[in-house]
């Protein structure tokens, strides 16, 4: 098979993982020395760094061949699947040549395992190890971690890549022993706890010899670690999911969790849902997450145990506030910076803008509009110098309506009905008939005087 099959068939089979962004990288530039590539410019590609550029990344799988048996992945053992496999070389030489052509400034890597963990890994470590010695490549390197590797080898990872992460996949220990048998939720904290550890075991040495003004070679290691779960292949609720993100970044300072709704696949697992999610389900959990992230919410404050989803007809600040009524209207000339945030339509930088223009002056409508705060959302749910909303009204339920979707004309199902319309139109047409037959034979009749 040559390189360009391989290409199509393991590009095609890495487009399942959304967790490739590349936030946070550290930023290298060859311009001033020797070898090719950075992680800065502008790409072609959908991951971006923290201040928005775009990092354009070639988003391949080493082989799709697996031993595992994990029933969402398209890739699994059981899978009828077009197999490939690159050699390390192969991927050190598209790599370069794609950076070379202006198509790519990075690479995402991961793969299926073959023969053992830790021969996958070392395979994995080699691509990057080859790129970062022999050919001193600076741009971004992701690398998919397998958490049943040795701790060794993926520590050796992190001092080639600038992302690593390993997908949990699913938020409960049950649901991921039924749907992948042989991955085990105990082994991925484990493995995500040895980067935790040696991120900031690396960060602290820099500090050090910061404070000394030391010239030896810091420390290199990845800057952060990522994960992503599956949403809508198994039973867990929106609840489950936010609990196993907010453990994720509080006990592991995860940059990032990736939520994917389940899509399903060709020949899928008898134990599969035959429908995928709503997508809406997935775009809340992504904003549930920045609440979590930035606006210093709870999950108990988003989901509660009668209501375990998020709602999927509005965002899931406006949903806690409607439920927080007797919270609201705020007043944004005395309220406290943490409950800014709470306000729906007023987002973490205006909130701390109000607070310094505060000092000054009472705020209004007018620095509103000056901010560019969305006022529609965010009038009912405060008072300002010139605005106070009617108690009424941020009680009356007419104030959900008002954000929520419009209501869809509902349309009626006759499937059902079709195989009955169809038999009562062949009976219509029978009956039909033989009245045809009936008038003609009695036309003869008639014509030859027989009664």
């Amino acid at each position: 098979m040559n390189t360009l099959r391989k290409l199509e068939i393991l590009a095609d089979a890495a487009k399942y993982d959304a967790s490739c962004a590349s936030s946070g990288a550290a930023k290298k530039d060859s311009s001033k020395g020797q070898g090719i590539g950075s992680t800065g410019g502008t790409g072609i590609c959908h991951s971006y760094t923290p201040d928005g550029r775009c990092i354009s990344l070639l988003k391949v799988l080493l082989t799709n061949v697996c031993l595992y048996d994990c029933h969402y992945c398209i890739n699994r053992r059981s899978s009828n699947v077009r197999r490939a496999l690159f050699t390390p070389e192969e991927v050190v030489d598209l790599t370069i040549s794609f950076y070379k052509r202006n198509y790519i400034e990075g690479l995402f890597l991961s793969s299926g395992i073959v023969r053992s963990a830790d021969y996958t890994m070392e395979l994995v470590v080699r691509v990057a190890k080859l790129l970062r010695k022999e050919h001193h490549f600076k741009g971004y390197i992701h690398l998919k971690t397998i958490p049943e590797a040795s701790p060794e080898l993926i520590i050796e990872a992190g001092k080639y890549a600038d992302r690593l992460s390993i997908n949990i996949e699913l938020p409960r220990h049950e649901s991921l022993q039924k749907l992948a048998p042989e991955k085990s939720l105990v082994r991925t904290r484990d493995a995500m706890q040895t980067i935790n550890s040696k991120i900031s075991e690396t960060i602290q040495a820099r500090k050090e010899m910061r404070k000394v003004n030391s010239r030896a070679k810091r420390p290199s290691f990845a800057t952060g670690q990522s994960t992503q779960m599956i949403v809508g292949a198994d039973g867990s609720n929106d609840s489950d999911f936010l609990k196993r993100s907010e453990d994720m970044y509080g006990n592991f300072k995860m940059r990032r969790v990736y939520y994917s709704a389940f899509s399903p696949i060709p020949e899928p697992s008898v134990v599969l849902p035959l429908k995928a999610p709503p997508l809406v389900r997935e775009h809340r959990l992504y904003q549930a997450d920045w609440l979590l992230r930035f606006y210093q919410f709870k999950v108990g404050e988003l989901t509660t145990e009668a209501e375990p989803n998020l709602d999927l007809d509005i965002d899931p600040k406006l949903s806690w506030a409607l439920r927080n009524r007797d919270l609201f209207p705020l007043d944004i000339n005395t309220a406290q910076l943490e409950m800014l945030y709470r306000i729906p339509g007023l987002g973490v930088r205006n909130a701390q803008r109000i607070v310094r223009v505060r000092s000054y002056h009472r705020v209004g409508l007018e620095d509103l509009i000056k901010l560019r705060v969305n006022l529609k959302k965010t009038m009912p749910f405060m008072i300002c110098s010139d605005h106070n909303p009617a108690k009424l009204e941020l009680s009356s339920e007419a104030l959900r309506l008002k954000f929520a979707p419009p209501p869809e004309q509902m349309e009626l199902d006759f499937s059902s009905l079709v195989p009955m319309l169809e038999a009562d139109t062949k009976e219509d047409l029978k009956a039909k008939e033989a009245q045809q037959k009936m008038t003609a034979i009695a036309g003869k009749e008639a014509r030859h005087g027989e009664f």
